[in-house]
């Protein structure tokens, strides 16, 4: 039998709530569960909408396409296998809407933010395949390569047995849970310095 089969996610939030999207399944791809992302879209209900977001590392897109339904304005879902790429753009057209800008580009996510077009956005979402270090060297391209909004929110999910990335002194954590085998964390971009020490 071949490594992959075809699986299906609801979209829990938003205009296309309910809504089943086919999604397939490459060997180790676990794609954020039902009660985590409630969770994490609660965390995000204040600055979803009208949001430019961009999904790494996008798999089964269940993060990405909840934030259309949701009301993001952009979306960009980012995902290096092809045949998971051509079903993500087959539910990208289901959800088409002149609301929201879903773009789908197969890339390998630290090539694709080696190239930046002086793109920025308002929430990143890091749910990388587990144990496969990827974690670090994107949060360093996400933050020097100018990839995120002055006060963008970033959401990292991992093992829970995994250790913690180094995150840049402007990344402060907002939130953090986990669920299962399985830790997630939001944090907040914070640019500016504190004037408490310059007024003592």
């Amino acid at each position: 039998m071949g490594g992959r089969h075809k699986n299906s996610l609801r979209i829990i939030g938003g205009e296309h709530r309910g809504r089943r999207l086919q999604f397939v399944a490459p060997e180790g791809l676990r794609p954020t569960t039902d009660r985590v992302r409630e969770t994490l879209f609660n965390w995000l209900q204040n600055r979803i909408q009208g949001a430019r977001v961009l999904d790494l590392f996008a798999g089964s897109g269940a993060l990405g396409f909840e934030a259309a339904s949701r009301g993001a304005r952009e979306v960009m879902l980012v995902e290096m296998n092809r045949q998971v790429c051509e079903v993500l753009r087959q539910n990208a057209a289901l959800l088409d809407s002149p609301d929201v800008d879903i773009r789908v580009q197969q890339r390998d996510a630290r090539k694709f933010l080696q190239q930046s077009d002086g793109s920025s956005f308002d929430i990143v979402f890091l749910d990388p395949p587990f144990r496969k270090n990827l974690l670090q060297p994107v949060i360093e391209l996400l933050e020097s390569d100018g990839w995120l909004a002055d006060d963008a929110l970033i959401y990292i999910e991992q093992g829970s047995d995994e250790p913690e990335a180094q995150l840049p002194p402007s990344w402060k954590p907002l939130k953090e849970k986990s669920a299962g085998q399985v830790r997630y964390q939001l944090f907040g971009r914070e640019l500016r310095e504190s004037a408490t020490s310059d007024n003592q």
